[in-house]
């Protein structure tokens, strides 16, 4: 019987904090300026001489990251300086946090927080393929033409929070990749819902590292891998199931030893991971405090009470607010957490409608008929909340049936307007009026003897053809349930 393997996993998640500026300088914090070098200054360009200042909005927003998942906000804090030398690096060092950050702790979609800390993103390197029968200005530069790269420094000391993970084992290889996706699927609706980041992965306001392992013993660590910047939840969690699987096949094989501590990337095109660089060890980055910034009393410095009373309804308590009240299908609900602008206007038809079968039902149509309609049309927009009841009351109530439900919706998604005055307009009514829908079904089982031999014969779905019938000389206004009952009724 061939071994198990556990797979371990850990994440490393950078997001760019929503500020006005940057972390240790007055520049403008804009992630869609597209010219280069224009949000800079002495201080995030690293002149001699010049001294950063702390943002204290970007301070206040990882405190809020870490009472929203339960974390130990720390009363001592300080900056740091994490030293090594790259070229989107001006100082030669970043402004980090080692040993004091700001929250330790916490919990956060069934894994442990270790710690989030706050830190300067740093400078954009842009990277051209070389051309060699280029010129670049009026040069004919060789090297140029080689290929080059360039430093947008607008990112660098953009305020970053990172949180990093305590270590988890899971069961297999599926396992480990949907959870590590859900933590960070989780953590990125925290920081919406808290405002304090945009955390769009395409923009690279939010990055995913992924630090794997997997061994037969569950209760030790393999040989760590890193997978870094991964940009999307799928990629999360495609890289991620390769390479537990990748790891599994080695060991399987008996070539353990080829499973090396390294840094790995994701190729989105190939669907595999590849060695970028090898590491003997840890990084010695020769952390000291940073003396040009002061100590941090956070206790004294924020009103915690406040600030954790002033926390808005997170994502785990609305899901569990909108099953209690609700009754709402997981699936829908999702797609509220995810969209908090059609939440609130659920919620406001919710409490219009008051009762749950109509609420269930309203729910039904926003999140299939009315998302489904949205794709297609780019007129589509929210009906009043109002309108938008009525027209649910209506086919609670069976005053219309499904499918004009389903036209009207269309009509009201573009000119907002009454459900009833249109469905009475164009005669969607649905009638229940007995005599007329019994002379229309004997006309209709006079016109279709050889259905009707069918139904006697025991064909079922033959009655069905006939309220169809019905239905379509009724353009759709008769109640089906009535007219199927006067069939049967007829048929005896």
């Amino acid at each position: 019987m061939p071994n198990k393997y556990y797979p371990t996993i850990g994440l490393e998640i950078h997001a760019e904090l929503k500020t006005q500026t940057k972390m240790f300088c007055s520049c403008k914090n804009d992630p869609d300026e597209e010219r280069p070098n224009v949000n800079i200054c002495p201080v995030c360009m690293a002149h001699p001489g010049t001294l950063p200042v702390a943002n204290k909005k970007a301070i206040e927003n990882v405190i809020k990251v870490g009472l929203a998942i339960d974390g130990t906000i720390a009363d001592f804090s300080e900056f740091d300086r994490k030293n090594y030398f790259y070229p989107d690096i001006p100082k030669g060092y970043q402004i980090s946090q080692f040993k004091y950050p700001i929250v330790s702790g916490g919990r956060l979609a069934e894994m442990d927080v270790t710690r989030i800390h706050l830190e300067e993103d740093t400078a954009n390197n842009k990277h051209r393929e070389g051309d060699t029968s280029a010129s670049f200005g009026n040069t004919q530069d060789k090297s140029l033409s080689a290929g080059f790269s360039l430093v947008d420094f607008n990112r660098a000391g953009v305020p970053l929070m990172e949180l990093v993970t305590e270590p988890h084992t899971f069961e297999n290889a599926e396992e480990t990749a949907k959870k590590a996706s859900r933590f960070a699927k989780e953590l990125q609706l925290i920081l919406w819902y808290l405002g304090v980041s945009e955390a769009n992965m395409e923009k690279g306001e939010m990055r995913v590292e992924a630090n794997i392992s997997i061994s037969s013993d569950p209760k030790k660590l393999g040989t760590k891998v890193e997978v870094k910047n991964l940009n999307s939840f799928r990629s999360v969690e495609r890289a991620i199931k390769y390479e537990v699987d990748r790891m599994t096949a080695l060991m399987e094989e008996g070539k353990g030893d080829e499973i090396v501590q390294e840094t790995r990337g994701w190729d989105e095109g190939k669907q595999k991971t590849f060695s970028q660089r090898k590491k003997e060890g840890s990084a010695d980055y020769r952390y000291f405090p940073d003396p040009d910034l002061p100590k941090m009393k956070l206790h004294e410095a924020f009103d915690l009470d406040k600030m954790r009373k002033e926390l808005p309804e997170l994502p785990m308590q609305k899901r569990a607010r909108y099953q209690k009240d609700f009754g709402i299908k997981d699936e829908d609900i999702e797609v509220y957490i995810n969209d908090p602008v059609l939440g609130a206007w659920f919620e406001k038809i919710a409490t219009i409608l008051q009762v749950q079968e109509k609420i269930k039902t309203a729910s039904n149509y926003i999140t299939s008929d009315y998302i489904g309609i949205k794709k297609s049309n780019l007129e589509a927009k929210l009906p009043s909340e109002e309108n938008f009841a009525e027209l649910i009351n209506l086919v609670v109530d069976n005053k219309i049936s499904s499918r004009a439900a389903k036209d009207i919706l269309v009509k009201i998604l573009i000119k907002d307007e009454s459900p009833l005055k249109i469905a009475t307009a164009e005669g969607l009514l649905q009638t229940s009026d007995t005599s007329l829908l019994k002379e229309i079904a004997q006309k209709i089982i006079g016109a279709n003897q050889k259905v009707v031999l069918d139904y006697k014969g025991g064909k079922e779905q033959a009655l069905m053809s006939l309220v169809g019938q019905i239905m379509k000389e009724t353009k759709g206004s008769a109640n089906p349930a009535v007219a199927k009952e006067i069939l049967i009724d007829l048929l005896k």
